[in-house]
């Protein structure tokens, strides 16, 4: 059935891990008829935890699609992960959805996950329902978690529902305030009960304090507030849908996901006070031209979609879009704005969780898939050729903490190569490179639960078997000191000998690159050997003398030596030179330099004595501190790179996974004595092993 874009709401379900947003959506596909049984986590039988790898740690990996159809509407709810490893999946959804669920527990209060779901609706000024989840469980505390939330989010946040508990404060039944109804459950049905006598006065309370909410939407309705009118139903929906648009309301829900408790009352409030796709602000995009338009989200314009996620499994390439605009049907001829260049449209689906069901055409507001779009990527506006606009795309989190990755079994490298090529398409948070220098492949991401799982992945999907190890530090030498020294190549055999001879002069020189000078009189060194001797310094220096790390800002002279008519070569005067660089090097104080990085850490003010100290460990140099006028500081400090290899598990460890940094690389410095022990020591353990 198809939905115009006035019934369609797109909802993402945000919140900690482990708060129920996956047994959520279950429980509102069951409780609608999208699904016949009541699906577990623990059981691994969901709708939305469909992945192997989520079914075996029994977590939300990936955002997953389950399409609800109530009362009229349909309900594309989003159901996201909690854990941080896998925020590049939350901004995906949080791309196309108009509003957000936010699931807190109630056994909990308020969690980091809760506190972050909220700045990103801040950030995009994305209207939320807050929901307590597991209210029927044992030790939780319904009015401790909505007090926690009020307390955090302000007198905004509203509850259109209360709860009614036993003498051993368990929820048994819920109140919906609006309409002065209350209900228990049996067997996953809803039946109407009596309001509890102790309950009816809390409820005129919170009726009273949703009427204030409802008069401050408009002044028309202040002022017949104020005159004593009462409202209407249609008119305290039409307020609140109003104010949860403008970001006043911020009505909450509770109830139960296993037993169905709340789960049809948080349906209503979906599709009565969240706004449908055509009530959001305009998308922003840029025009051919390079100039940023605003792109009407309109039924009746010309057809565009956004693709806000990729999925490759055996089955095949899965593009998920959001039609922004007009409708779009199979095999029709689109434009990527990314490229310019023509895609024609392949098979339409429908997804629920992991299944598909192929439809002719997909309407605005909704949310599809498109089938084998090869060329098309995470972040592509397909466009009508007649309006041609690439809408903004999505920002993941910048990589932040790097792994070396190899095969366990030799010669598999390209295996892994292609397999983390495949998972990148799905997975944008991630990065990879081969790092010629350390003769490592890095992968670099979020943290190490997203590696894990790329192992996992890359074992079951692609059978390839690898390791994770911590990634080799790419170190210099130079030296301190001037010297000279000679260089002599003497070989005699059978017939032609071989003989070289140069007198090298090693100094400091000013440039990175190695600087190459020659100073020979008199011919005692012919010129046509001065190229093999440059030649031979080139291949040195790639090797220091202390740990075979590259060799910087030296300067090498030529400045006397001697040849043989017949016995010299190219070949002579190159082994001539590398012999004198082994003997003078170790003579003229080399000593190992370390790359140094700048570091942005931004945390709450309370934070800062524990990383400041930490720092302070790690050899760091704050250089300041600045608030970032969101209650956190961002310390920027400079940290040698040596000690920052777990700094994403340890600062979250830290601050709760509250705390967040960005580290580039800046300059090279010389290395104090115990880091340079250290690093010599490992690169000869290495050398051993090799």
């Amino acid at each position: 059935m198809s939905y115009s874009a006035q019934n369609i709401r797109n909802v993402c379900l945000l919140g900690h891990g482990g708060n129920g947003k996956t047994s959520l959506a279950e429980s509102m596909l069951y409780s609608t008829g999208g699904t016949d049984r009541l699906g577990k986590v623990p059981d691994g039988n969901t709708v939305c935890d469909f992945d192997p790898e989520e079914i075996r740690r029994q977590i939300s990996l990936s955002t997953a699609v389950a399409p609800i159809e109530y009362k009229g509407c349909k309900i594309n709810v989003l159901d996201t992960p909690g854990y941080f490893d896998f925020s590049g999946e939350v901004m995906e959804a949080l791309r196309v959805a108009d509003s957000a669920v936010i699931v807190c527990s109630a056994k909990g209060g308020m969690s980091v996950g809760a506190e972050k779901a909220w700045k990103y609706c801040e950030a995009r000024k994305l209207p939320r329902i807050l929901y307590i989840s597991k209210t029927d469980e044992e030790n939780s505390d319904y009015n401790s978690a909505f007090e926690t939330l009020r307390d955090r989010f302000g007198k905004n946040v509203a509850p259109v529902v209360a709860p009614i508990w036993d003498e051993n404060k368990k929820v048994i039944g819920i109140i919906d305030v609006l309409n002065k109804r209350a209900y228990d459950i049996e067997g996953g049905k809803r039946h109407e009960i009596p309001i509890p006598d102790n309950k009816k006065d809390v409820v005129e309370e919170l009726y009273t304090a949703l009427v204030e909410s409802v008069a401050e939407t408009s002044e028309e309705l202040m002022e017949r507030y104020f005159n004593g009118e009462e409202f209407t139903y249609a008119e305290m929906i039409q307020g609140l849908h109003t104010g949860v648009k403008e970001l006043s309301i911020f009505p909450v829900v509770c109830g139960s996901a296993l037993s169905g408790l709340g789960t049809q009352m948080l349906l209503d409030n979906i599709v009565n006070l969240l706004p449908n796709p055509l009530e959001g602000p305009a998308e922003m995009g840029e025009d051919d031209h390079g100039e940023m338009v605003e792109f009407a989200v309109s039924p009746g314009a010309v057809p565009a979609a956004f693709v806000w996620k990729t999925v490759s499994d055996q089955y095949g390439k899965y593009s998920y879009v959001k039609v922004v605009s007009g409708t779009i049907e199979a095999d029709m001829p689109m434009v990527n704005a990314r490229t310019g260049n023509p895609e024609k449209l392949g098979r339409l689906y429908l997804i629920k969780g992991k299944k598909t069901e192929e439809v002719k055409k997909l309407s605005c507001g909704d949310i599809g898939a498109i089938g084998k779009m090869d060329k098309v990527r995470t972040g592509d506006t397909l466009c009508d050729a007649r309006n041609v606009v690439k809408l903004e795309g999505i920002r993941f989190p910048e990589p932040c903490y790097s792994v070396a990755i190899l095969p366990k079994t030799k010669g598999q490298e390209d295996k892994i190569a292609s397999g983390l090529t495949r998972l990148n398409e799905e997975d944008q948070t991630f990065n990879w490179v081969n790092n010629a220098e350390t003769h490592q492949m890095v992968v670099s991401g979020t943290g190490d639960m997203q590696m894990d799982v790329i192992l996992s992945r890359l074992k079951s999907r692609f059978g390839v078997d690898a390791e994770l190890t911590e990634p080799r530090v790419p170190y210099r030498e130079k030296i301190r000191k001037k010297v000279e020294v000679q260089g002599r190549h003497k070989k005699q055999t059978g017939g032609h000998g071989q003989f070289g001879d140069v007198w090298m002069r090693f100094e400091p020189g000013e440039q990175e690159e190695l600087e190459f000078c020659e100073e020979v009189v008199g011919g005692s060194v012919p010129k046509n050997y001065f190229p093999a001797v440059e030649k031979g310094l080139r291949e040195a220096v790639t090797k220091g003398v202390l740990a075979g790390y590259p060799v910087v800002n030296l300067k090498a002279t030529l400045f006397d030596g001697s040849y043989h008519p017949v016995d010299s070569s190219e070949m002579a005067f190159k082994t001539a030179v590398q012999i004198a660089y082994k003997t003078g090097m170790p003579q003229a104080s080399p000593v190992l330099l370390e790359p140094i990085g700048e570091l942005k850490v931004t945390i709450p003010d309370n934070y800062m004595g524990d990383i400041i100290g930490d720092l302070n460990k790690r050899r760091g140099r704050v250089m300041g501190m600045n608030p970032d006028h969101e209650g956190n500081q961002i310390v920027e400090a400079e940290v040698p790179m040596a000690e920052m290899t777990r700094y994403a598990i340890d600062l979250r460890s830290m601050t709760q996974g509250r705390g967040s940094f960005v580290f580039h690389f800046v300059r090279y410095e010389e290395a104090p004595p115990a880091a340079q022990e250290k690093a010599i020591a490992e690169a000869k353990a290495m050398a051993g092993e090799e």
